[in-house]
């Protein structure tokens, strides 16, 4: 994997942010795959739970704008910087993603540390 392939997964998962299109969320993962939304977090595992529970506490189309920058791939891990805003009520957070993608360019495992920006 290099830098490209992580910044195509990213704005896969972007665009499946925008939609909630449950085959643009389920595209992003393998069927094993485990999403944690906080590192102590209980995952979601399996391509099923992460769309049911992505759909289950989705955030509207249009409500954030999200900045990134890739910091660091190794192999098949990345690791990128984020942030991102949200509208109503405004809010930021700043984000660091871990990403382990297969050969096929899905998720096998993502992991995001999060922190509420003061305001």
């Amino acid at each position: 994997m290099d830098k490209s392939s992580f910044e195509r997964w990213v704005d896969r998962y972007v665009t499946a942010w925008n939609s909630n299109d449950p085959e643009d969320i389920g595209g992003l993962f393998t069927e094993d795959a485990e999403y944690f939304t906080e590192p102590y977090a209980d995952a979601w595992r399996g391509r099923e739970d992460i769309v049911r529970q992505w759909i289950a506490n989705k955030d509207e189309p249009g409500e954030t704008e999200f900045s990134y920058e890739i910091i660091a791939v190794q192999g098949n891990l990345g690791f990128l910087r984020g942030k991102t805003d949200y509208k109503t009520p405004p809010r930021a957070y700043e984000n660091l993603w871990e990403i382990t993608l297969d050969s096929d360019g899905r998720a096998t495992r993502y992991v995001e540390w999060w922190m509420k920006v003061p305001d």
